[in-house]
């Protein structure tokens, strides 16, 4: 698994992660433990579906394409 997630995307992950956890734990509804998906990507740092879209968030793990 190579890193695809950015800084601000790990951040924004962690965030609504956390968030929906909480809500889910103080009594929201089911769906929102959700939000262990997108705290765990952000802890692993890779998305499954940003691999199968070809996305990547991560500045430091793009690849540089050489001028001609």
């Amino acid at each position: 698994m190579k890193t695809n997630v950015g800084c601000t995307d790990k951040i924004l992950r962690t965030i609504v992660g956390v968030g929906l956890i909480s809500w889910a734990a103080l009594g929201g509804p089911v769906w929102a433990w959700i939000g262990v998906v997108p705290l765990l990507t952000a802890v692993i740092n890779f998305c499954p579906l940003y691999a199968i879209l070809g996305l990547n968030t991560c500045k430091t793990c793009k690849v540089e394409q050489p001028e001609e």
